[in-house]
């Protein structure tokens, strides 16, 4: 239990410095733009991540919003529920979740949309399949062909988010006293704290990944700038009203200022 109180603290320091919270999230731009100019010019030597079968790739990232949601559910009702344990109150905070699932939803939808409305049926010498019933992505590929449209890059769009989300999310382990819980809901907080900082890790690795393998740059930057959006907008815009999920809390109830 020492060794994991040692962890969770010294994480706990590094989210503490401003200048992480504030430049964290704009370092995914600087990633994107490095990484594409990097990729144009060919630098980076071909690894096993250059590759979409690798094992992080395939377990993880494919699936990368069920993990988020797998790890972050439960923290968040443990960590929310140590500062406030109405039910109206945590109701309110799990809205963060359905809220940022909506987002994922309508943007990933929006970008196979657009993907589908830009492209063309190809076979595999690149000439253009010229079959009506060909009209989509996913009956071009069934029939065995290749669909060239234009491709905003998802993989971009649910690292930089997912990441970003659980930046904000785990924000109470700042002020939360875990020594103040009990053996078991501790231990599960702790585990489930240093866990969603190593997703945040293999999410950060991931978009650099992608960012230097994958996709046209336009691409890249676009889902980069969607994922930005749909942080900002909610975190920094939406969450500080009263009418909306609000943000995670930071401080003790005692300390926390009413809403204006």
């Amino acid at each position: 239990m020492a060794s994991l109180d040692v962890i969770v603290d010294k994480l706990v320091v590094l989210w503490r410095i401003p200048a992480v919270r504030q430049k964290f999230p704009w370092s995914f731009l600087l990633i994107s733009v490095v990484g594409s100019v990097l990729k144009e010019l060919e630098f980076v030597p071909q690894t096993y991540f250059s590759s979409s079968k690798n094992a992080l790739n395939v377990y993880f990232v494919k699936v990368s919003w069920g993990w988020t949601l797998l790890l972050l559910t439960p923290f968040l009702l443990l960590s929310n529920a140590s500062f406030n344990r109405s039910v109206s109150f945590l109701a309110r905070r799990l809205l963060s979740l359905v809220v940022a699932t909506a987002v994922w939803y309508v943007c990933t939808e929006t970008f196979f949309y657009i993907e589908d409305v830009t492209g063309s049926c190809y076979g595999n010498s690149l000439v253009k399949v010229d079959y009506k019933e060909f009209t989509s992505k996913a009956v071009c590929r069934r029939a065995g062909f290749h669909w060239v449209g234009y491709d905003i890059s998802g993989h971009s769009f649910i690292l930089a988010y997912s990441t970003l989300f659980i930046m904000e999310e785990i924000a109470p382990m700042s002020s939360l006293n875990t020594t103040s819980l009990s053996g078991l809901p501790r231990k599960v907080l702790s585990l489930l704290y240093i866990a969603l900082n190593l997703i945040m890790i293999i999410w950060v690795w991931m978009f650099t990944c992608t960012s230097v393998y994958f996709h046209d740059p336009s691409h890249k930057l676009l889902g980069t700038i969607c994922a930005l959006l749909g942080w900002y907008l909610t975190y920094r815009v939406w969450y500080v009203k009263p009418m909306s999920p609000g943000l995670p809390p930071q401080r003790h109830p005692k300390e926390q200022k009413p809403h204006a």
